[in-house]
């Protein structure tokens, strides 16, 4: 007898934020982390550095959705733009499995808003409209 389990599937997804729990993105994209190198050699070395850790970074998370009349994602944006205030906010985004049960989650740790993209729109298309915006980060945590 096996204890294999089957991996999660990509498209059973939840995004928190505020404390509110928005199942409405139909994608979340970008969370990356990587540590740059850093190259050092002393003169009395053989020619080959040796390698360092550098610093750490991450990339930025997409967050994709159809569009409704719901405005949090463009106010986040635009309270910096208009006000010039900047708001961070902790985002849990957690993948669920088969039978809709929490099966892990990536915390995102001091996230703002850093581009909003509106729908494109086309007259002979039948596709829904979908406003992303790209949010900067300091850090992420898988907690489960």
């Amino acid at each position: 007898m096996s204890d294999r389990k089957d991996p999660y599937r990509k498209f059973r997804f939840k995004v928190e934020y505020d404390g509110i729990v928005s199942a409405g993105f139909s994608e979340v994209s970008g969370y990356d982390a990587s540590v740059d190198v850093v190259e050092y050699r002393e003169g009395t070395e053989v020619t080959t550095p040796r390698k360092l850790p550098g610093l750490t970074k991450y990339g930025n998370i997409t967050l994709k959705r159809g569009m409704t009349d719901n405005m949090e994602l463009f106010n986040w944006i635009f309270q910096y733009i208009e006000k010039g205030e900047i708001v961070r906010k902790s985002i849990t985004i957690t993948v669920m499995d088969e039978k809709g049960a929490d099966a892990a989650a990536f915390q995102i740790i001091n996230a703002w808003p850093m581009k909003y993209t509106g729908p494109d729109l086309n007259a002979t298309a039948s596709e829904v409209t979908i406003e992303s915006l790209e949010i900067a980060h300091e850090g992420m945590k898988r907690t489960k």
